[in-house]
């Protein structure tokens, strides 16, 4: 029987620690091939290369590993569109994982997330697909505690499927002293970043902002990937990419238009 074709990307780039953990335990189920930025590309969102030329440039990151791999100049959406038309034009990929992200994606960063988007992306080539974070922002942060989950959801996913036109946003609470409790699928909280924008001035005398701010839960419900994460459980929140307020198309079909 052959084994299952997994592609894995993200938006840290494609020597950052978080995507070589997500390799390792993704070797252990099935075939795996990377196509991920050749560096940084968090933030990104769902962003594509329109105006500038994509390279596509063999990798030898995960040579020890006897893992094919490819480093791309574009963004993580790129990479996935790159994977799936050309790299792995003849074959179709069982599952699509990104990350695992070095940061939190819950709630509202699920919309910046570059990592989510490498995901979403594959849900609109109708691939299942699911992204991987951590909450930790440290470059080196520990991913070891993570392995045993991030390897049970993505079997879980192989054997039952993912819904069609959906892409799992999977967040691991930062390593502590204490076991993580378990996994919860949960809804997106509803909560987001308070920005403010720190004006200074440069060497030359030139005016700039740098973007600061807090993030602000105000969601009180016990179903949300926050409070999954803030009581250590493994958050697990389906999305979709159809962002059609559904309920708000009565109102405006009141309007005379």
């Amino acid at each position: 029987m052959a084994l299952p074709l997994i592609l894995v990307s993200n938006d840290d780039g494609i020597t950052a620690p978080g995507i070589r953990t997500l390799v390792k335990v993704a070797k252990k189920i099935g075939e795996v091939v990377v196509v991920a930025p050749d560096g940084p590309q968090s933030g990104m969102g769902h962003a594509i290369t329109i105006g500038n030329t994509l390279r596509l440039d063999r990798s030898i990151a995960f040579e020890d590993l006897g893992i094919e791999a490819y480093e791309c100049s574009g963004t993580p959406a790129d990479c996935v569109k790159l994977a799936k038309h050309h790299v792995l034009k003849d074959r179709r990929p069982d599952l699509v994982v990104s990350g695992i992200n070095h940061g939190s994606n819950s709630s509202i960063s699920v919309l910046y997330s570059g990592t989510m988007s490498a995901a979403i992306e594959a849900a609109i080539e109708g691939l299942p697909a699911i992204g991987f974070s951590l909450c930790d922002y440290g470059h080196e942060a520990d991913f070891s505690h993570t392995e045993e989950f991030v390897e049970l959801i993505i079997r879980q996913a192989l054997e039952h499927g993912i819904p069609e036109n959906t892409a799992l946003n999977v967040n691991l609470p930062k390593k502590s002293s204490e076991p993580i409790k378990g996994v919860k699928v949960c809804r997106q909280a509803h909560a987001r970043w308070q920005e403010e924008f720190d004006e200074r001035l440069d060497p030359r005398n030139r005016r700039y902002f740098w973007m600061t701010g807090s993030f602000v839960n105000h969601d009180k419900g016990e179903d949300t990937d926050e409070w999954a994460l803030v009581n250590n459980y493994v958050s697990v929140v389906p999305c979709q990419f159809d962002m059609t307020a559904y309920h708000a198309m009565a109102t405006l079909n009141e309007w005379d238009i």
